[in-house]
């Protein structure tokens, strides 16, 4: 039997995402290297607007920004600054940043491109 699936390629900035039917293969939000990078929930308290973000999230489609501080890999939880419609410091789960989509439907994507800033520049930026 011959396979017809039509296949698609959208590129966004160096992302790649294909549709094929109903299954979707996107960017992968959390690699190795970040886990490495990123300390356990609770350790930079203190640190405040000082604290390092050291990954960047964002929606392709949209205006919001998740900024990462730290991570509990257990629980699949992030600390760090959000921006939206307010900028604020809080939780953020690392499976509701893999099921959201944007107004287009966009996947949210990692900045490949971001270097590690401290919360205060963010804010300030």
């Amino acid at each position: 039997m011959e396979d017809n699936t039509l296949l698609t390629t959208y590129v966004y900035f160096d992302t790649i995402t294909l549709e094929l039917g109903e299954k979707e293969l996107v960017m992968k939000l959390l690699t190795k290297a970040n886990l490495k990078d990123l300390p356990a929930i609770g350790s930079t308290e203190g640190k405040g607007w000082d604290a390092l973000a050291t990954v960047k999230f964002f929606t392709p489609d949209s205006n919001w920004t998740w900024y990462a501080v730290e991570y509990d890999a257990d629980e699949k939880l992030f600390y760090g600054l959000v921006d939206g419609f307010d900028m604020e410091l809080g939780y953020f789960s690392l499976t509701e940043l893999e099921n959201s989509r944007g107004p287009l439907g966009l996947p949210i994507e990692r900045d490949l491109h971001f270097d590690p800033a401290p919360l205060s520049e963010i804010k300030n930026g």
